[in-house]
């Protein structure tokens, strides 16, 4: 059974006639997310093998939980099972996503593709807005260079999780765009909210930059992946991204800042707020926000004006079900949504959202191509790159306040 019938043909794989292995690479918050939607998986013959952290007790407290199997180190791991879930920081991923590759196993990694990270001799001293954002770009290249060239080598099945793309509401644009042969002449998009889960988002070392990187890859990648789309229906290729002009700051640090408590502001060098206007081959437009100074909640969506429709693509809120609260006690034990900061009044309920927000649609096409063995999945190595690329020279447009900055095509 195909979950996605757009996903591409792509040369046989070779896997073993048996149920497939899946090892988890990183025991944090998206590993968790990660084992959560895979047990909702159907159709598929696979099982959730065991896991490795580089904090050793943190895999172990991980895999007890769970009951899998907790595995010293990745190449360890590697050599028990058929495919990695890459879910730790950015700074670690072309390490694991080379070595995977070549070993001959899938691969699936959270999203962002790759992160700057300094040489470990700089590390302690390392500070990301001191930094030539033209060295950051040299280095994301080549690293972007190696890992796709080990990924199309070894005929691996990479699965990039961006969430998304996989949501219902993309998709059905994407048939949409497909259909009717629509051209999009331009697109807006944005993740917001009030600050980044993760502690380790607050220094570029780990995270590979601020708002950018951590929240505007996601309406970035939505929009690379429907002109991809677009392209493919018209014309048999993709129209790719040609060059960036961005801005980023961050604001929660600006003269007489006033700190109420409701936004996260521990940053030490990255941004909490950017923006970047991407122009692509056929001279059309994207224009991402991305930021952590919202209040209200997650603020995603993606808006499509095409030659022949136009669409409001609402990930979230989403107002499928709305309800009042007189008293916010009354619902202290039940989940409302994300990042919001009372529960009182009118609520936006975010249900399922896991399934609303893509994150099990992406698992189901990652493990669906695992075991085909004939097809790539829709979020694959080329849109990973595309975006880790406009990143990076969206960072260096910034730098240079706003000039535009061509964006180097990975793989032609």
């Amino acid at each position: 059974m195909l979950y996605y019938a757009a996903c591409k043909a792509a040369e046989t794989v070779v896997y073993l006639s048996r149920k497939i292995r899946i090892g988890i690479v990183g025991a944090g918050f998206i590993a968790a997310a990660h084992y959560d939607c895979a047990k909702t998986v159907y159709g598929s013959d696979f099982e959730i093998t065991g896991v490795t952290d580089i904090i050793s007790q943190k895999a172990a407290s991980f895999a007890a939980e769970r009951g899998i199997n907790h595995f010293g180190n990745f190449t360890e791991m590697l050599a028990k099972v058929d495919a990695v879930d890459i879910c730790t920081p950015p700074y670690a991923h072309a390490d694991n996503i080379l070595e995977a590759a070549n070993a001959g196993k899938g691969i699936m990694c959270e999203k962002p593709l790759l992160g700057y990270a300094p040489d470990k001799k700089d590390w302690d001293d390392f500070n990301g807005m001191e930094t030539s954002k033209e060295l950051m770009l040299d280095v994301i290249s080549k690293k972007t260079n190696a890992v796709y060239d080990a990924v199309k080598k070894n005929n691996t099945v990479f699965t990039y999780f961006e969430n998304f793309v996989y949501t219902p509401q993309v998709q059905k644009e994407a048939e949409i765009v497909k259909k009717t042969g629509a051209q999009i002449l331009r697109m807006t998009g944005e993740e917001a909210h009030k600050g980044n889960h993760a502690a380790y988002s607050n220094q570029w070392k780990f995270a590979g930059g601020g708002s950018l990187i951590s929240t505007g890859s996601h309406p970035l990648g939505a929009i690379i992946y429907l002109k991809r789309v677009e392209g493919m229906a018209r014309y048999g290729k993709p129209i790719r991204p040609e060059s960036v002009s961005a801005r980023i700051h961050t604001l929660t640090k600006c003269k007489g800042y006033d700190d109420k408590g409701f936004l996260r502001c521990d940053y030490h060098d990255v941004e909490d707020y950017g923006w970047a206007h991407v122009v692509f081959e056929d001279g059309t437009v994207g224009d991402i926000i991305a930021g952590a100074t919202v209040l209200g909640g997650i603020n995603d969506y993606v808006d499509v004006f095409a030659a022949n429709h136009r669409t409001r693509i609402n990930i979230n809120p989403v107002t499928l079900m709305e309800t009042y609260n007189p008293k916010g006690a009354q619902f202290d034990d039940i989940y409302i949504n994300c990042s919001i900061t009372t529960n009182e009044g009118w609520l936006k309920i975010g249900m399922d959202e896991n399934w609303l927000f893509g994150y099990k649609a992406e698992m189901q096409d990652a493990i669906e191509c695992l075991e085909d063995n004939k097809r790539q999945p829709i979020s694959g190595i080329e849109l990973a790159a595309d975006t880790i690329m406009a990143i990076y020279s969206g960072y260096l447009s910034s730098e240079r306040l706003g000039q535009e900055v061509k964006i180097e095509k990975i793989g032609g």
